[in-house]
Order: structure tokens, then sequence, then C-alpha cells
């Protein structure tokens, strides 16, 4: 079933969310509003319980249970979302008592996922994540199993895997762990001899919908799918980039991030995210213009520190400079490189900050040796890169990329 082509089709779904004061209620259930959206679902009314902590039975009290039964009544409501992981009790209890659809943050998230997989790999992550939240949720019957008959909550593995019983999936997760395991193996050894080539990576991660695939497109044409949804992006596309001193890097978009992940989404996407964070460079981007840019900055940074990468070498990068209305609204700060990818602006910046971040310094040089020196030819084809080489009347004119630690042999004899 396709709930994305045709808007008749939409579900109308009520959103719900519990206020504890842990977080921020108000900008995560605006998230959740988005990640609706993505889904293909429409986003129809949204409720905010303030507690101390979710009701063990229904995640909200019972008077905001009664609300919630005749907003769905009223409204047509075929789909409640809650903005936050309910237990497989909450879940039961709340589709018998509404008698609607009910599903949480988690689940919303990895049917977006499944949505938007499109490599072989992608769709066994989000089959294996799909697997291990939805294994505690299985009974095998009642009002649980006729969710998977279709629509949002309901993407992915399908009917044939989700209604088997418990150690038929076990043995299901295992063989998805090895085979991504073989992924990861392989991805590996892809990293190492790019290392061995010489070959440095530099890698786009962030928040998700601040526009990486935008960035990505601007700096190699790419083609990448850009949208302006949460997720847009699920499987990692690299393409080379050229930078101005002539040298070129492997630029690798990645998924992006979200407050709240749950960690065995973490988990499951692991071999992507370790490609980020093994990369030579990372640029951490994020929109300029969400109030909560410092946060998006945090949420990855924490990420990255949780797959052991320092945080030398990542340049912040504040997208989206040009939806700000004037400079006073700027973030300040001087350690932050603003550009648009939309229209190009301060791109030369970035740029020249990825050539500052590069592992070893390398240069470009346009150089005339004369033919009396030209022993040193042998050492720089040798450990340089050369772009071209002319046999003129004055001597050798070459066109060579060199690491700083051979600069001397050349500087005298550049154009």
């Amino acid at each position: 079933m396709n709930l994305h082509t045709n808007e008749k089709t939409k579900q109308k779904a009520l959103l719900v969310g519990i206020d504890t004061e842990d977080f921020n209620a108000e900008a995560s259930m605006a998230e959740l509003y988005e990640l609706c959206e993505s889904a293909g679902a429409e986003p129809a009314i949204n409720l905010i319980q303030k507690r101390d902590k979710p009701d063990g039975a229904f995640c909200v009290g019972t008077g905001k249970l009664e609300e919630i039964k005749k907003i769905c009544k009223d409204y047509e409501i075929n789909l409640i979302i809650f903005d936050c992981e309910l237990t497989p009790i909450q879940l039961k209890n709340l589709e018998k008592e509404t008698d609607v659809r009910t599903i949480d943050r988690t689940m919303l998230i990895l049917d977006i996922f499944a949505l938007h997989a499109r490599s072989s790999e992608g769709k066994l992550q989000v089959e294996l994540a799909q697997l291990k939240y939805m294994k505690s949720r299985l009974t095998g019957k009642g009002v649980e199993m006729s969710r998977l008959g279709g629509g949002i909550g309901t993407r992915g593995p399908g009917e044939s895997k989700l209604e088997t019983d418990r150690r038929h999936i076990q043995r299901r997760i295992e063989t998805l762990k090895d085979e991504l395991l073989a992924i990861s193996e392989r991805r590996s050894r892809l990293r190492q001899k790019r290392k061995k080539d010489g070959i440095i990576t530099a890698a786009i991660v962030g928040y998700t919908n601040a526009g990486k695939s935008t960035l990505m497109n601007t700096l190699t044409q790419a083609g990448v799918l850009s949208e302006d949804k949460l997720f847009a992006t699920l499987d990692p596309t690299s393409r080379a980039l050229k930078l101005p001193n002539g040298m070129s890097i492997m630029l690798i978009d990645t998924v992006g991030l979200i407050r709240r992940l749950p960690h065995h989404l973490v988990e499951a996407f692991k071999s992507t995210l370790e490609e980020a964070s093994e990369a030579d460079i990372i640029l951490n981007v994020c929109d300029a213009s969400s109030e909560e840019y410092k946060l998006h900055l945090e949420v990855t940074h924490r990420l990255l520190e949780q797959l052991g990468r320092s945080l030398h070498s990542v340049i912040t990068v504040l997208n989206k400079c040009d939806l700000l209305q004037n400079s006073d609204d700027m973030p300040a700060g001087k350690d932050y490189v603003k550009i648009s990818a939309k229209t190009g602006s301060g791109i030369d910046s970035l740029l020249a900050a990825i050539e500052n971040n590069l592992p070893v310094p390398v240069k470009l040089f346009d150089a005339l040796i004369p033919y009396d020196k030209s022993s040193i030819l042998s050492i720089l084809r040798s450990d340089g890169t050369i772009k071209n080489e002319n046999y003129e009347n004055d001597g050798i004119r070459i066109s060579i990329l060199l690491e700083k630690p051979l600069w001397y042999l050349i500087e005298q004899y550049e154009i």
C-alpha cells in the first residue's frame, strides 16, 4: 500500500506528547509533526499533557485518554502517534480503548527509514532495527497483529517476516547481524585501501533536514535526493570533490541525526555512521535559521563521541544563512563557517576551511624546472601528483600537487 501519492488516502494523525520537563516538549512535538509529514500522514491535532512521569497503563492519564477517544471519533482520526516510546502493555491498552492504530516515535522513525531505504545495506539495517523493536511487541493475535496489515508504522519487512514466532524472528535477527557485519568488514577494508592509496575523506554529518544533501549537490553535482523532509537521505553517497588547490578528496553524505534517537537505531546504522566517524575531516552541518541550532550541533557531537571520534578536524558549518532576515540574527562566533548551500554563498570559505584541515598540507605548484636541475623530477614524480608536464625551451614546466615536506624542492622554480 502506497500512502504517499494520493492525497485522499493520507492517514489523519493525532499527535500526543508527555511533558515531564526532561526535555523541550514543544520543540519535540514540532519535530514529531515534521516526522509525521515525512511519513506521508496528515498531522491533524496536537495534544500535550504535563505529568511527573508517564502512566504505566496508558502513558496519559484517564482524563486525557477520554479526550483522545473523543477527538478520534469527532475528527475521524485513524492514527495516534505518541512522542515517546510506548511499552507493549501501553500500546495494547491504548489500541483496545481507542480502537485506533497507535504507534510511538520510534515506530514512526523506523517507518520513515523503511520508506527511504534504497540500498541493500539500508534495507538490511532497517529490517534489523524493526525486528528488534517489534520482537517484544508481537503477540500473534488481536489488534497488535492487525496493525501489520498496512499503513504508517507497518512498512518494512512485511507480514511474512513479522507474523512469525519469536524464535524465527531471533534467527532472522542473527542472520541480518551476520550480513551487516560482513558489510561492515568490507567497508573497513575499503577504508584501509583508501588510506593506503592516500585518498582523503570528508564526511557531511548533522541534524536531519539541515541541508546536507543540498550541500553535497552544490559541491559535487552529485544529484542526491534533496527534499525538505526529515530523513530524506538514508543511504550514504560518496563523490569526488576537487579543492581549489587542485587536490581531490572523497566527500560522503550520511543519514541525518535527530534528538532522542533510540540507541538500537544507532546500533543498527553503526556501520554507516562509522563511515563518517572514520573520515579525515567532518563537516558538522546545521540549520542556522533554527532557534535550536546549538542543540542540533550538540546532538552530532555526542554521537561522534559515542563512536569514539575526537572533535579534531570537525568543521562546524552553519547552513541556510540566506533564511536569516538580518545580520543580527546570524549566530555569533568565529569558529563557524557560514554558508547557504542553496545559493552558493560562503562555499569558497568552506572549501578553504577544508583545505586548512587536510591531514597533510598539500599545495598545487606551477613551476618551470631548468634542464640542469631535472634530477629532482624523479623525486617529484615519485612523491607528488603531476597534473601536467611539458618540455619547453627554458626547461620542464610542470603542474604538481606536493605535500608540505617537499615544497622546498620546487618553491624557487614556481611561476
